[in-house]
């Protein structure tokens, strides 16, 4: 005896800062009866759990090892550095890498920009979070070099940011194990694409449509629904073939045959 059917459902993870909200909307209208598992985390154990197979898609930060997993980069962040609102930087709309030189500038362990030369003073300890260097921010021991979305994420009242120029950018995209491109998957490629609801493309035929499809070709008259095919022009010919006064392609007969000859 067989259990219920269980009802597939779509795992899709999601890094901190990046807000998967009108994709997940359209999900649901286009797909009320496969559930979407969201689960955010780390960008490292985000990427482990698309090998694992512990979800189907990610939408996390670029790059990603493209040997196992295939990526649709979707957008670049502006970057951008958080400092007290008193802060001197402040004063402009926006800040350049030397601007910072006297500044320590904090690197967390969770850092997502790929930093070659950190620019400012190091601190004497790394933080372990993004969320742990905001507090020390605040405290005033230093300024923080983050994507625009993790300032906005850790928001304080008494934090600011302005963009920051010359430095090193994030990029966030669509990700999913190579091998595992499944029908689900290339459905939320389509809602992240902009497709529309009617578009098929990248799927293949979905059952009831191959049986539909095989239903009308088995039908008298194939594909065109049993409608009488018009006769050929060859095929009139034919039918009018051995008529009187008829051309049609063939010789017309004698109008004398069969009529008695006159006696001289």
């Amino acid at each position: 005896m067989t259990g219920p059917e269980v009802s597939p459902s779509f795992r899709l993870v999601y890094v901190p800062g990046v807000m998967p909200d009108k994709w997940v909307r359209v999900w649901n209208e286009r797909q009320p009866d496969v559930p979407l598992t969201l689960t955010q985390a780390p960008p490292q154990p985000a990427h482990g759990m698309l090998l694992d197979g512990e979800a189907d898609a990610g939408l996390v930060r670029l790059p990603v090892d493209r040997t196992v997993l295939s990526a649709i980069p979707l957008y670049t962040e502006q970057t951008v550095v958080v400092v007290p609102k008193d802060h001197l930087v402040t004063a402009a709309d926006s800040v350049t890498v030397e601007d910072l030189a006297d500044d320590i500038v904090l690197h967390p362990l969770d850092d997502v920009l790929g930093w070659e030369t950190l620019p400012g003073r190091p601190a004497l300890e790394r933080p372990a979070t993004t969320a742990d260097a905001v507090e020390l921010v605040a405290a005033g021991i230093g300024v923080l070099v983050v994507p625009l979305s993790l300032a906005r994420l850790h928001h304080r009242k008494d934090l600011t940011h302005r963009p920051l120029e010359d430095a090193p950018a994030s990029s966030v995209g669509l990700v999913w194990p190579e091998a595992a491109t499944t029908d689900l998957v290339e459905d939320f490629i389509g809602i992240v694409r902009g497709r529309t609801v009617n578009s098929t493309r990248g799927r293949r035929p979905q059952p009831a449509q191959e049986k539909q499809t095989k239903q009308k070709k088995a039908q008298p008259g194939g594909a065109d629904g049993g409608r009488r095919r018009q006769p050929s022009a060859g095929a009139s010919g034919r039918a009018r073939r051995g008529t009187r006064g008829g051309t049609g392609g063939a010789t017309a007969k004698n109008p004398r045959r069969g009529k008695p000859r006159r006696r001289s």
